[in-house]
């Protein structure tokens, strides 16, 4: 009895706390798709970049003033493209999760990029049985140890659009 009660207690832990097939599967296709995305910029090809975001998705750059829908962001990111030379974010980890419907995951990496390591997130949606980047955040780390001095070189910037921003409302 004690050895039924086990093997039942133990079979639940390994299927409850198990990712199911599908489950994988979408996370392999969502890791496909922000491999090709970022590859997509290294490679300058902007269709192919532009192709996977939402059609009203929104890109959230480094700057405080960069909160783009995806034309602003075509036409930011249109000269960069044209001259052959967008950006590299080479993935150095990431984190991907669903929902239960499977239909809206999230995700989080860190990114070797020229600003040296930023972290990437975002959201994607399933639309018409295909993932699609719904927002993207990119953010610069700071080690800890160096908040001072990068607060310091903000700090006149950041103040002046700070008041420029409350002035707008």
């Amino acid at each position: 009895m004690k050895n039924t009660f086990f093997i039942a207690v133990n079979l639940f832990v390994i299927f409850a706390f198990t990712p199911s097939t599908d489950e994988k599967k979408e996370k392999v296709k969502i890791n496909t798709l922000l491999d090709s995305w970022h590859k997509a910029a290294a490679q300058a090809n902007f269709d192919n970049y532009f192709n996977l975001m939402a059609t009203n998705s929104v890109f959230i750059g480094t700057d405080a003033t960069e909160n783009w829908d995806k034309a602003a962001f075509q036409s930011y990111a249109k000269p960069y493209f044209d001259k052959g030379k967008a950006w590299r974010f080479t993935p150095i980890e990431r984190h991907v999760y669903l929902s239960k419907d499977l239909k809206t995951a999230w995700f989080d990496e860190l990114l070797d990029t020229q600003m040296k390591i930023c972290r990437g997130s975002g959201v994607l949606l399933k639309q018409n049985e295909e993932w699609k980047i719904k927002q993207y955040v990119l953010s610069m780390t700071v080690p800890n140890d160096s908040v001072d001095a990068v607060v310091k070189i903000k700090k006149p910037i950041e103040d002046a659009l700070i008041r420029q921003l409350i002035n707008l409302k």
